[in-house]
């Protein structure tokens, strides 16, 4: 059995005319939501119970009445596709009232009710001197190293109550609706304590800091402190009072998922420190990680798999691809490794080049198309149970029509992806073959895909627990295979 990968966009395109043709999006619609609705198609296959994908634009459609929002509903579930709703803590009645109308129609729709909980967040770090460090003669003052006003973790408490008591009434109002919260995420990274930059640097002159870690000349004890005291604020203040009343809710936050130790990637605001622990390959400093998962309260993963521009510039790679694929398949295949089964992986993803600099390296060339819809496979095929899209407006359009079609495509193989145990999560150190695949029973589905000069025709040999797969050349489509 084979699913279309390099193919993928001449289907996806013959599908988009169909629809066109037979299924026309109103004109009215909100420009995000015509630009979700004109680059998906239906599915050709049962999603089952599965998790669907998420899209950046598909939150928020405003007030477009209770039939339109059925409409929509409906139209999104088609193709795979789950709408969100956002709180804010700074919302009206008015607005309220229609976030629940969209939640009530998921429910009376069997669908799930999806929410965007970031806003109220922001921040526990709120500018104001009774967060900030102080130094010794009892002067406040800030690590201003990753763009804003990052204080002391230690002068916290007083926040707790304060973003706990903004989630909690969201949370109860939805249970007062008589509507269940199914999936929460949050993108809340720029706010509360985290180590990078030149943060430790300034804990050291903080007094409070001082007094409340042990040894903080030693960044081990440094990270630690600092990461719990960041998983507490999340726990206590947003994971708790949806699982509360909502226990069997996914709750989950940007960045924040099991894993070996490290972490394959630094966000936009982040630098490496010479001299902090890391692992390093070639220019790549991987920097160590707390384990965090377990002390927030989570009950899902989400990793950040994006094309971050100094990526790279990290590997002597050719073909650049490869360099691109090495690192993110290095993040999926670290969360999907340290995950357990009943713990759903939802995983950010972003194709075009991520946070270049104002003038950048004309040297660092794009991700290809092709290739990246690859990675998408190999991501489902090491565990990721569902994308959540983020990109730039400007980017939507393509940004969708090579996530799109490799989701709808992937929903023919549901029951490897609800029973499957993925069967390996090495990633080849130099260019060549790669194989993904999900077991089930005796029957393995896989892809390979094979990069530069090592690349061959024959078939390869893997092993599977301590039973030998036979992989042919596979390069653009899944195979079934039996094991030997």
């Amino acid at each position: 059995m084979k699913c279309a990968s390099l193919t993928i966009t001449l289907l996806w395109l013959l599908s988009c005319d169909v629809m066109a043709r037979e299924d026309e999006v109103p004109a009215d619609w909100p420009d995000h939501i015509r630009t979700v609705l004109e680059n998906t198609y239906p599915l050709e296959h049962d999603r089952g119970d599965r998790l669907p994908l998420f899209l950046w634009q598909a939150r928020n459609p405003g007030e477009i009445g209770p039939e339109r929002t059925e409409k929509l509903l409906d139209e999104l579930n088609r193709r795979g596709l789950g709408l969100v709703s956002s709180w804010d803590h700074g919302d009206d009645e008015a607005t309220l009232r229609r976030r629940l109308s969209i939640a009530r129609a998921q429910t009376e729709l069997g669908l799930r009710v999806n929410i965007d909980a970031t806003s109220c967040l922001y921040s526990f770090y709120n500018g104001q001197d009774d967060t900030a460090h102080q130094d010794d003669q009892g002067t406040s003052f800030w690590d201003e190293s990753s763009g804003g006003k990052m204080g002391c973790p230690f002068r916290l408490e007083h926040r707790i109550p304060v973003i706990k008591k903004r989630i909690d009434e969201f949370a109860q109002a939805y249970q007062d609706a008589g509507v269940t919260v199914d999936f929460v995420f949050a993108d809340w990274e720029v706010d509360g304590p985290f180590e990078f930059n030149r943060a430790h640097e300034t804990a050291k002159r903080c007094q409070v800091c001082r007094k409340n870690i042990p040894d903080i000349d030693n960044f081990n004890s440094f990270q630690s402190v600092f990461r719990e005291i960041r998983s507490r604020l999340q726990r206590e203040a947003y994971a708790e009072p949806i699982l509360g009343r909502f226990p069997k809710s996914l709750v989950m936050n940007y960045g924040v998922y099991p894993h070996g130790g490290h972490r394959y990637w630094y966000d936009y605001f982040e630098k490496y420190v010479e001299g902090q622990p890391a692992l390093a390959d070639q220019e790549a400093r991987y920097c160590q990680w707390h384990h965090e998962f377990p002390l927030t309260g989570y009950t899902a993963a989400m990793p950040v798999v994006y094309t971050w521009f100094a990526t790279h510039q990290w590997y002597d790679f050719e073909p650049g691809d490869y360099r691109w694929f090495y690192n993110m398949l290095l993040v999926s295949s670290n969360v999907g490794q340290h995950t357990l089964r009943e713990t759903p992986i939802v995983s950010f993803v972003h194709w075009h080049t991520t946070a270049p600099p104002k003038n950048p390296d004309p040297a660092v060339r794009q991700f290809s198309e092709a290739m990246y819809q690859e990675l998408l496979w190999h991501m489902l095929l090491r565990g990721v149970d569902t994308f959540f899209l983020w990109c730039l407006s400007e980017e939507a359009e393509k940004e969708i029509q090579l996530l799109h079609p490799v989701w709808a495509a992937a929903q023919e193989y549901g029951e490897f992806l609800d029973q499957g145990e993925p069967t390996t999560f090495d990633v080849p150190t130099k260019p060549g073959p790669v194989v993904s695949g999900l077991r089930l029973g005796d029957r393995v589905l896989v892809r390979r895909t094979d990069f530069g000069e090592a690349r061959s025709d024959e078939d390869i040999e893997v092993l599977v627990g301590e039973r030998k797969l036979t992989v042919p050349l596979g390069t653009g489509h899944c195979q079934i295979l039996r094991l030997q």
